[in-house]
């Protein structure tokens, strides 16, 4: 898993708004891992992700 690891993210501008983007880590990790605080763990990454709008 820790090759997959940090999730990337990425700023890029669209239509004159700057945009993030990433894949969801339950999407990129949920087939290795059945680790219950990843869902925890990507809901708190999202928020932060969120909250930066």
């Amino acid at each position: 898993m820790n090759m997959l690891l940090p999730c990337r993210v990425s700023v890029y501008s669209e239509k004159g708004k700057t945009r993030i983007g990433m894949i969801k880590p339950t999407a990129l990790l949920g087939f290795l891992s059945s680790w219950p605080r990843l869902a925890e763990i990507a809901t708190d990454l999202i928020r932060m992700i969120d909250s930066s709008k």
